[in-house]
């Protein structure tokens, strides 16, 4: 069984009183987090490269994030980067392959991405005079159309950047076949794992990417952002930092001081997801941090399409999902029209019910503007993640009944 009170009973946000169905936006936090990131504003406030003890916790923190992170997504500790958020690494790591680019190559880009990865590298590429193109989306699945990406894919390419998982319609996408096409005539790849993390187990090695971001607050941590590339990459393009700053990688990525007490929250939250396994058995977990995440996310991932079938089979006539309509090749990510009700009429309505959705384009501009719901005002996002349970599910079709 998988221990869904005993996981809620660790968050302070989660009281039963509002069904937090708004988690692709932003997830709550548990009592480690939120503990971690006090103690170390009480205990690791000083800058790192200091000769005294304050100092030394500081770089403690770094480096226990770091191994976290790389727990977490595959690579090197030397392979992570850290950042405020996704949307400011990937204008950093942009700006930085655009010194690479000449006009007359070209990127090829993602119709069903987040704005996060899409403006960035139309604005980098602008700035050389590289072409952009768009791969499609199927407007029955809202899907990636992989064939018409593939044939986008040709000797000029230099970056190809897609997205793991659609943050508004919870569509999962193929990166692994995506990165091979990139590889195969030598472009890079750069991978939104934004709405991947909370949802999958992410391997850098296996999806064959050169870069892959996220950010902690999706999967129950702090607000920052994590990128990793490969090494050779990190140590060999021109990032565009201070003269003081380190030469090496990661930390020339790393513009000013870090915040430590975050990178102490998202170790925090990373050995919370870590720490699943052994509260569903009540045994000893795995020996290492990552043999329980594998078997964390096979739990996650069951759970959730639970929730994935409930909501879907549970769905009113009056109500119409884009996307996926099983729980098959997607996330608990559900965007939503209702007959009658304008997206922001009925997100108000639900959250009067104690439903907290989100409704318009949530950064997902592309996508909506090929479905021709931009201008409409865009649709209703419902999320839910593991600490959901099926009574919430519930009681949010109830609340979507009414509406009619």
């Amino acid at each position: 069984m998988f221990p869904v009170e005993e996981l809620r009973s660790l968050f302070p946000a989660m009281d039963g009183r509002t069904v937090y169905a708004d988690a692709p936006a932003g997830t709550q936090v548990p009592v480690q987090v939120v503990e971690a990131v006090s103690h170390a504003m009480v205990q690791s406030m000083s800058n790192v490269g200091g000769a005294f003890a304050a100092s030394a916790r500081s770089g403690s923190v770094v480096e226990a994030a770091r191994q976290a992170a790389a727990d977490l997504i595959g690579g090197q500790p030397s392979e992570i980067v850290f950042g405020p958020n996704m949307t400011s690494l990937t204008f950093a790591i942009s700006r930085a392959l655009a010194e690479t680019w000449m006009p007359g190559d070209r990127i090829v880009l993602s119709g069903l991405d987040h704005d996060a990865n899409v403006t960035p590298w139309v604005r980098a590429a602008e700035s050389k005079g590289v072409e952009v193109v768009l791969a499609g989306i199927d407007p029955d699945t809202v899907t990636l159309d992989l064939d018409e990406l593939g044939s986008l894919i040709d000797d000029r390419t230099r970056l190809v950047a897609v997205t793991g998982c659609s943050n508004a319609f919870g569509s999962l996408v193929d990166v692994g076949t995506v990165c091979a096409a990139a590889s195969a005539v030598g472009a890079l790849s750069y991978v939104d794992a934004v709405h991947l993390a909370p949802h999958r187990r992410i391997d850098v090695a296996g999806i064959g990417c050169d870069f892959l971001v996220c950010s902690p607050y999706k999967f129950f941590g702090p607000h920052l952002g994590v990128l990793w590339g490969r090494v050779g990459l990190l140590e060999q393009l021109p990032a565009f930092k201070v003269r003081p700053a380190p030469d090496e990688a990661p930390g020339r990525w790393e513009t000013g001081t870090s915040t430590f007490e975050l990178l102490a929250g998202l170790t925090a939250a990373i050995d919370y997801l870590a720490s699943i396994p052994g509260m569903a058995s009540g045994a000893a977990p795995p020996a290492t941090r990552k043999a329980s995440l594998d078997l964390a996310y096979e739990l996650i991932n069951s759970h959730e399409t639970e929730l994935s079938r409930r909501f879907l089979a549970g769905l009113p006539a009056s109500a119409k999902i884009f996307g996926r309509p099983g729980p098959e090749g997607r996330v608990p990510t559900f965007a939503v029209q209702f007959d009658g009700r304008s997206p922001a009429e009925a997100g108000a309505l639900l959250g009067k019910a104690g439903i907290n959705v989100w409704d318009g384009h949530y950064y997902a501009v592309e996508p909506m503007r090929r479905l021709g719901l931009l201008e409409a005002g865009g649709l209703v996002r419902i999320g839910f993640v593991h600490i959901n349970t099926v009574e919430e599910v519930e009681r949010t079709l109830d609340a979507i009944a009414d509406l009619a």
